[in-house]
């Protein structure tokens, strides 16, 4: 199961204390101060994993605590640092801090391996040894451990992906993403087949390939959340490049392109900043006598209006399909910047 989002709370450890204890040995009944420090308190630390890819982990476990720190013993022992605990999510995830109403970005995974604290373990109390001074040999005091942190989380993933898909239901996104890569999302002959996002591996040879996302179709509105549009349209603000697919059956591709812009605008204006491809997707079932007629008059419209072209493809026959991966591989290769 593909989940996103996710809101949890964490605990560090909490600092040991420090010892109050005196050397008790043969022959020196009153020995100096040797009551050791306590330990540090564990971490939580949240780390890159790139074999996850949801956050489902915490769907249902949503309280981490991390172990305190061992008190301070005599004969200057430190006690023992807290166990930290190591929570692993996807690349991609962004962390906010909900503890209170300001919600605020601790930051975002991205990398494998890539570890961030969110919660400070405790330091450890200082013992009595600490405290031992010309005018003071025999401190009696010692400092209790520092206090864990508490925080409550929300995590949120966003796929990191090189291409988005991005259409109506029914568009033939998820066809054209089976036809081209190694990923196997469910095809039907009806709306909203897809409810989660999905990869795949697109390759043209040994050397080049790109990773595509087909995200579930939008539907007017989205960008308030009809037809759970907000959940999935934060997937394609980490894609390089977007394909708008528009079904060819549309009484109105150039209205359907509008309509996709403007939830995208809608949504996070910076997405309209973003190389793309305007794809008229399952060209073979149009009537040959009536196919370069068509064509010829939605490219003239996207031309004259817009100054776009189209590019007319079949999943089903392989039309036009090296076409697209080549240009699209085009896109994303000179643009090697972080994706933000």
């Amino acid at each position: 199961m593909f989940i996103d989002y996710a809101r949890i709370q964490v605990t560090s450890g909490k600092g040991g204390n420090g010892c109050v204890s005196f050397r008790r040995e043969k022959f020196v009944p009153k020995g100096g101060p040797d009551g050791g420090d306590g330990g540090k308190g564990g971490d939580v630390i949240l780390r890159g994993d790139k074999n996850i890819n949801t956050l489902i982990s915490y769907r249902f476990n949503k309280l981490f605590k991390a172990k305190s720190g061992g008190h301070g013993m005599g004969k200057n022992k430190t006690g023992a640092t807290g166990e930290s605990i190591y929570l692993d999510v996807p690349l991609g995830t962004v962390i906010y801090d909900i503890t209170t109403e300001a919600k605020t970005k601790l930051g975002e995974i991205t990398e494998h391996g890539q570890e961030i604290i969110i919660a400070r373990g405790g330091n450890g109390g200082r013992g009595n040894t600490r405290f031992k001074s010309a005018t003071n040999r025999a401190p009696r005091i010692a400092k209790p451990g520092g206090d864990p942190e508490y925080r409550e989380l929300e995590l949120e993933l966003k796929l990191m992906a090189d291409v988005g898909l991005v259409g109506f239901p029914n568009a033939g996104k998820s066809t054209l993403l089976k036809t081209i890569s190694n990923a196997h999302p469910k095809i039907a002959d009806y709306e909203f087949t897809t409810l989660e996002p999905s990869l795949g591996v697109v390759e043209l040879d040994e050397y080049r390939s790109f990773v595509m996302a087909d995200i579930p179709g939008l539907i007017e509105g989205a960008h308030d959340g009809r037809g759970l549009g907000d959940q999935f349209l934060r997937h394609i603000q980490r894609t390089r490049t977007l394909l708008f697919l528009i079904d060819c059956h549309s009484p109105d591709p150039y209205c359907d392109y509008m309509v996709l812009k403007k939830e995208l605008h809608l949504y996070d204006s910076r997405l309209d900043s973003k190389p793309h491809l305007l794809v008229i997707t399952k060209v073979d079932a149009l009537d040959d006598n009536k196919r370069d007629d068509l064509l010829k008059k939605w490219e003239s419209e996207f031309s004259l209006k817009l100054n776009e072209h189209i590019i007319p493809i079949s999943a089903v026959t392989g039309y036009n399909i090296n076409l697209l991966k080549n240009r699209v591989s085009e896109m994303v290769k000179p643009n090697d910047e972080e994706i933000e």
